[in-house]
């Protein structure tokens, strides 16, 4: 796993000498080494070695990233950066956000998204606002895909394992001088567990399902002008148990639709590049209960929709700027049916935010990459808005980097915040500021890099549900059993620790340590000082790797996690755990590797989500093939 942009350097320089190259720190291709905000690199590679089926779970192993899941495959996944809120980070295939309007948060459930077809994936860390706009408090995940080229090729892998689970992906490419495509597919089914957690009595499995399709084609007008269309859809249906907690046959229907269509085109021998483009996200859920008299007990669609403007100006070899234009609409329906009313009016709601954003990337010596930038957003309900950011990347020396940075962010209120029965029209943005430095340093020729940052963000105005009591006559309470309303305010501060060695020409050793505070900062509350929940102060990652020369590359791997609480009243505690992972892959040929895995191999009995199960010991063996 590459853990931070100097591991992402080390691996490259003592690969194949080429440095990694990240899009989403400053929305323009850079060297990982000229950047100062804090990124993880994720490669295709290292997904393959990893052999991990969620883009969740890969996650997790990254520094500052803490994942909870209600259950086993499937089950509804939140992931946390650096203490944020689940829903204060933004997930995007492409640039595209596939985060849910129809949510009560707006968050992004991960439960859906599998390794299938990507080139990498970026970690941002941080408030991101200026340049990647509401939601970004935490950071930002964005999933690349490879772009196509020629000649025709094509993949597949298929695997399978404990509790029936059976994996297979492919894709197919070809490209010319005008034109490129790129196809990918997978299927995912599991039996998998009992969701309501064996210990407490779940007996009955709930399975899992996915399917998923990803295209991509990009058209070469002219030597300056290209369109691209890209697409990525998937339809999961995950079976659940109901509240209160227990076994019930109910079951989940997810499809999300994810389109992107643009022009690209350069002026002035190619100084200023301009792209133009329209984002599509489409989220649909259902939720079916087949022992009610009223099957269909949610139903809910959320969509997106944002024309994009953005130009770089490349001023002289050491200045640019980016300037860039948005109006995003976003759209809510959604209706929850009962036995009481099966017929209930939907709600819905929809809201316009359009923004602009200018930044300027500054090398004033080889040794030195500034950034500085301004965004301002002007939203239909809370008015408007203005964020900023900064950052630094110095090479001190041939060996010594340092890196600082400097963010706001902001959230909008939902929709269904705004629109529900709990809504609230007056509500404001919730704001953000953050800052990490650190420094990266090198050591025999890059065969040791070490890191270590220092990040610390307070978060204010934040949106949080107000119980109303009885005989409560305030103008909010009015009839309603409670609202929403901006009070909450939170600070995380800690240090992130990587290290990554090449021991030997065949050993390799890369480790991460995270230890953070996150704490509830809004003073004359009940839970003032209480730890955030699901977030562990503690969270360490190992990998220790070992190519032998007759092809044969094993891997051992090491999460853990420290004790954190279920609820901010921090009464329910959740225990300390910590998963040995046991890989292998052998190349049969420069076309065939055959592969194999033991996740949790001491059958470690753990929790992420309170009373929910999670996985034991399983057995996992494939093959991949390449044409």
């Amino acid at each position: 796993m590459l853990l931070h942009p100097a591991l992402s350097a080390l691996a490259a320089d003592t690969g194949d000498g080429v440095e990694d190259v990240i899009v989403t720190a400053n929305r323009i291709s850079q060297e990982t080494s000229r950047v100062g905000d804090s990124v993880t690199v994720i490669t295709a590679k290292e997904q393959r070695r990893s052999q991990k089926t969620a883009v969740s779970d890969l996650l997790a192993a990254t520094p500052g990233v803490t994942v909870a899941r209600n259950g086993g495959l499937g089950g509804t996944t939140t992931l946390s950066i650096r203490g944020a809120e689940s829903q204060q980070t933004i997930v995007m295939i492409d640039g595209v956000k596939l985060n849910d309007p129809s949510s009560a948060s707006g968050g992004f459930n991960f439960a859906d998204l599998i390794t299938t077809d990507f080139a990498q994936i970026e970690v941002l860390r941080g408030p991101q606002s200026t340049l990647w706009g509401s939601q970004a408090i935490g950071g930002v995940v964005n999933i690349v895909t490879p772009m196509p080229e020629g000649p025709l090729s094509a993949s597949y892998s298929a695997e399978g394992g404990t509790h029936d689970t059976a994996l297979v992906r492919g894709h197919v490419q070809a490209g010319g001088d005008r034109f490129a495509w790129r196809v990918s597919g997978n299927y995912l089914t599991s039996d998998g567990i009992s969701s309501y957690s064996r210990d407490l009595g779940g007996l009955e499995a709930d399975s899992y399902r996915n399917v998923g399709f990803n295209a991509r084609g990009i058209l070469h007008i002219t030597d300056n002008v290209s369109a691209e269309i890209r697409s990525t859809w998937s339809d999961g249906r995950s079976e659940y148990d109901g509240f209160p907690l227990r076994d019930t046959p109910d079951y989940g229907v997810t499809e999300e639709l994810t389109t992107y269509a643009g022009v690209n085109f350069g002026l002035f021998d190619g100084r200023l590049e301009n792209r133009i483009g329209f984002a599509y996200t489409n989220t649909d859920r259902k939720d079916t209960d087949p022992s009610s008299t009223v099957p269909t007990t949610f139903d809910a669609e959320g969509r997106n929709e944002r024309w994009e403007y953005q130009g770089t100006l490349r001023i002289t070899d050491r200045v640019n700027t980016i300037v860039g234009l948005e109006s995003e609409r976003s759209e809510l329906s959604t209706v929850s049916p009962s036995t009481f009313e099966p017929n209930p009016v939907p709600l819905t709601g929809e809201v316009q935010i359009d923004s602009i954003y200018a930044q300027v990337n500054v090398t004033p010596i080889d040794a030195l990459s500034l950034s500085a930038g301004v965004r301002y957003d002007d939203h239909d309900t809370f008015g408007s808005h203005t964020t900023t950011r900064a950052s630094a990347a110095w090479s001190v020396t041939s060996t010594t980097i340092l890196r600082t940075s400097y963010g706001e962010g902001f959230k909008a209120p939902t929709l269904y915040q705004l629109y529900s029965q709990y809504g609230n029209l007056n509500l404001e943005a919730e704001e953000a500021e953050g800052w990490d430095a650190g420094v990266e340093q090198h050591f025999f020729a890059k065969k040791l890099v070490v890191s270590a940052t220092y990040f610390d963000r307070d978060t204010t105005n934040m949106i949080d549900f107000v119980t109303c009591s009885t005989g409560d006559t305030s103008p909010n309470c009015q009839g309603r059993f409670g609202y929403y309303d901006n009070f909450q305010k939170t600070n995380a501060k800690g240090v992130e620790l990587a290290a990554a060695a090449h021991l030997t020409e065949q050993l390799s050793l890369t480790v991460n340590y995270t230890n953070m505070e996150a704490e509830n900062a809004a003073r004359g509350t009940a839970n003032y000082g209480h730890e955030l929940p699901r977030r562990p102060k503690e969270t360490a990652n190992a990998q220790l790797s070992y190519e032998w020369p007759v092809g044969l590359t094993t891997t051992v791997a090491v999460q853990h996690a420290g004790r954190s609480f279920d609820k901010i009243n921090n009464l329910e505690v959740l225990e300390s755990y910590t998963l040995f992972d046991l890989r292998a892959s052998y190349a049969v040929s420069d076309s065939l590797e055959v592969f194999g895995r033991i996740e949790n191999a001491f059958d470690e009995d753990y929790t992420t989500v309170k009373n929910y199960g999670t996985l034991g010991r399983t057995f996992y063996a494939g093959l991949r093939q390449s044409f």
